[in-house]
C-alpha cells in the first residue's frame, strides 16, 4: 500500500500533530504515581491514581490528558470520552482528546461533528484530518463530495497511494467494483503497493467483478501455496467459484477505522509503542471484529512488557475469526511472558485440537515444551508440525534443528546429528546449526577437525555472538590448542560476561596455559552467576584440587598441548 519513503511522510506528519506539550500545573502523590504508573505502563494503575488526583484538582490538564490516554491504551474508549469532553469544556487543546472525542462522534454516526471539529482545527493532525473528513463525507452518503477529499488528500506530497487506498475502499463499500479495481490495477496512477490487508480487499473485488482466475493468480503471486487459513479460506471459495462479498469496509466507520489501523501500522517501529497504540486501540473501538487492530494491539502490549494486557486483547478474537489461530499463538506467548508456562502450553494443546492441519502450532509447541525441558513431548510436537510442512516449506529446518537439540538432551546422539545434517542440508551455512552440532561434536570428542570448521565457519557468518565465538574457544582447547583458545574465551567472556558457562571455559583455558590464579577467579565468577548444580558441584571441585586432578578423576584424558607435550 505506501513504499517506505510513503511510509515515512505518513509517520512525519503524524508525530508532528503529536508533538505539542502538555504542561503540568502542579503534583501531588496521587499524581506523581498516576505518572509512573504511565510510564511503567501500568495503565490501569495509572487510571486510578489519576482519578484520585482529579478528584483533589478536577481542572488540572495534564492530568485530564494522563486519564484519557491510560483509559485509551487499555481500549476503554466508553470512559476516555467523558475526561476528553471536559479538557474540551474546559478550553483544553489536546491530539489525544480530538482523537477520543472524533472516534466517539464516528461511533455514534455524528458526520457532521467529525467534519466541524476538523475545520475547526480541533483534529488529529493533517493525514488523519483529510481521510476522516472524506469518510465523514461517505458517512453523510455524498459519494461525490468524499472522493474529492481523498482526492484532495492524494494531492498531500508522498501520500498518494494511501489515500487511493481508501478511495478504492470507499467505492467497494458502493458497489462500485470497476473503479475501485481500477485503483489496484493502476489504470491511472499504477498499481498500488499491496499490504496483506489491501490484497484481500483487492481479491474480493476481484471475485465481485468475476475475475476469480485472476484473483487466484494474485494470491499465488503474493503469498506462494502455503497460506494461512484466512487466505486458504479464500482460495477454497474462488476455486469453488464462490462470489466472495466486500468485507473489509462495509460502511463509513469501517473506513475510519481502517484509517486508524492503517496509520498504527505505518507507525510500528518508526514511532513509540506506546504513541502507536494509541491508533490500534482507536481502530478497534471503531470495529469490534478488526482482528488484524486486535492483533496490533496486543502485540505492542507484549513490546511494552504488559503480557496480562496482550493476553485480554488476544482473547477478543473470536474462535470463528480466520485469524484465531494467530491470537492464540499470541496469547500463548503473552502468558509464557507472564510466567504462566502451563497456561501457555495448554492454550496451544487446545489450539492442536482445532487446528490440528497447522503445522506452526506443532512447531510452536515443540517449542514451549523444548523451553520447559519436556524433551519427549517436543519431539513428538516437532515429529507432528514435520509431517504436515510442505516440501519446500523454509519454516522445516528450523524445526529439525530444534528436533536435534531434544534428541541430544535425551542423549540420542544419532537422532541428533541426522537432524542436525537435514537441518544444515535445508539451509546450508546457517550459523546456529553449525554452532550447535560442532560443538556437540567437541563434547562428544569425536571428529574435532570437522567440528573445529563447522565453528570456524559459524564464527565467520556470527562473529559477536558470545556462544559461537565460546564454542570456537572451546573446540581448540579441546584440540590441545591452548594458547590459540584464550583469545578467543576472553572474547567470549566480552560478549557474555555473566554466563556461568563461558566463564567456566575461560578458567579451564587459563589453567591450561598456566595462569592458576586467573583461571580460579574465573571459577569462582563462574560460581556466582547460578550454574546447574552439577557445573557447580564440578567448578567447586576444581577449585579445590585444580582442573588436572578433576581430569583424572573423571577418567578423561590429561591436558595435553597439541603437538604432544603435558
Amino acid at each position: 500500500m505506501a513504499s517506505k519513503k510513503i511510509r515515512a511522510l505518513i509517520v512525519a506528519a503524524v508525530l508532528q500533530a503529536a508533538a505539542a506539550p502538555v504542561l503540568a500545573q502542579g503534583a501531588s502523590g496521587d499524581y506523581l504515581a498516576a505518572r509512573q504508573a504511565r510510564l511503567t505502563n501500568d495503565y490501569r494503575t495509572a487510571v486510578h491514581y489519576y482519578v484520585r488526583a482529579l478528584g483533589a484538582d478536577p481542572k488540572n490538564a495534564q492530568m485530564l490528558e494522563g486519564a484519557a490516554l491510560s483509559q485509551l491504551s487499555l481500549g476503554e474508549l466508553d470512559r476516555a470520552v467523558p475526561v476528553a469532553q471536559r479538557m474540551a469544556n474546559n478550553g483544553y487543546r489536546s491530539q489525544i482528546a480530538s482523537m477520543i472525542l472524533i472516534a466517539d462522534d464516528v461511533v455514534q454516526g455524528r458526520w457532521q461533528q467529525v467534519i466541524d471539529r476538523v475545520e475547526a482545527k480541533d483534529g488529529i493532525g493533517p493525514l488523519v484530518d483529510g481521510l476522516l473528513v472524506a469518510w465523514a463525507r461517505v458517512g453523510l452518503g455524498d459519494m461525490g463530495a468524499a472522493l474529492q477529499a481523498f482526492d484532495d488528500v492524494a494531492e498531500q506530497r508522498g501520500l498518494r497511494g494511501f489515500a487511493l487506498y481508501h478511495r478504492a475502499l470507499a467505492l467497494g463499500m458502493v458497489g462500485d467494483y470497476e473503479a475501485a479495481e481500477a485503483i489496484y490495477n493502476g489504470d491511472q496512477n499504477g498499481p498500488l503497493q499491496m499490504t496483506r490487508r489491501g490484497a484481500m480487499a483487492r481479491i474480493e473485488v476481484m471475485s465481485q467483478l468475476d475475475q476469480h482466475a485472476e484473483a487466484l493468480r494474485l494470491i499465488e503471486e503474493l503469498f506462494g501455496h502455503d497460506l494461512d487459513p484466512a487466505l486458504a479460506d479464500m482460495r477454497t471459495r474462488l476455486e469453488q467459484g464462490e462470489v466472495l462479498p466486500f468485507t473489509h469496509v462495509r460502511q463509513a466507520s469501517d473506513g475510519v477505522a481502517e484509517v486508524f489501523y492503517s496509520v498504527a501500522a505505518a507507525l510500528r517501529g518508526e514511532a513509540s509503542y506506546d504513541y502507536t497504540l494509541l491508533y490500534s486501540r482507536t481502530a478497534e473501538a471503531l470495529r469490534q471484529d478488526h482482528s488484524d487492530a486486535l492483533l496490533l494491539s496486543a502485540e505492542l502490549l507484549e513490546d511494552l512488557n504488559r503480557p496480562e494486557l496482550a493476553v485480554e486483547a488476544y482473547r477478543r478474537v473470536p474462535r470463528e475469526n480466520p485469524s484465531f489461530h494467530a491470537a492464540e499463538l499470541g496469547r500463548a506467548d503473552a502468558l509464557r511472558a507472564a510466567g504462566k508456562y502451563d497456561a501457555a502450553i495448554e492454550v496451544l494443546a487446545q489450539l492442536a485440537q482445532s487446528h490440528g492441519t497447522l503445522p506452526v502450532v506443532y512447531a510452536t509447541l515443540g517449542d514451549f515444551q523444548r523451553g520447559q525441558k519436556h524433551f519427549d513431548e517436543a519431539v513428538r510436537a516437532y515429529d507432528k508440525a514435520l509431517e504436515l510442512y510442505g516440501a519446500d516449506d523454509g519454516a522445516r529446518w528450523f524445526a529439525h534443528y530444534a528436533r536435534g537439540i531434544c534428541h541430544e538432551r535425551l542423549g540420542d546422539w544419532a537422532e541428533a546429528e541426522a537432524d542436525f545434517r537435514t537441518a544444515l542440508a535445508l539451509n546450508p551455512n546457517q550459523p546456529q546449526v553449525l554452532n550447535y552440532l560442532g560443538y556437540s561434536l567437541v563434547e562428544k570428542g569425536d571428529k574435532l577437525d570437522e567440528a573445529l570448521a563447522l565453528i570456524e565457519e559459524a564464527a565467520a557468518a556470527r562473529p559477536d555472538s558470545g556462544y559461537i565465538v565460546d564454542s570456537l574457544g572451546w573446540v581448540l582447547y579441546r584440540l590441545g590448542r591452548y594458547e590459540e583458545a584464550v583469545g578467543h574465551m576472553e572474547r567470549a567472556a566480552e560478549l557474555m560476561p555473566v554466563d556461568s558457562v563461558v566463564n567456566d571455559h575461560l578458567g579451564d583455558v587459563y589453567w591450561a596455559v598456566g595462569r592458576q590464579m586467573e583461571a580460579e577467579f574465573q571459577w569462582h565468577r563462574a560460581l556466582s552467576f547460578e550454574p546447574e548444580e552439577d557445573e557447580a558441584k564440578r567448578i567447586r571441585r576444581k577449585l579445590k584440587v585444580g582442573l588436572d586432578a578433576v581430569l583424572a578423576e573423571e577418567g578423561s584424558e590429561p591436558l595435553t598441548v597439541a603437538g604432544g607435550k603435558q
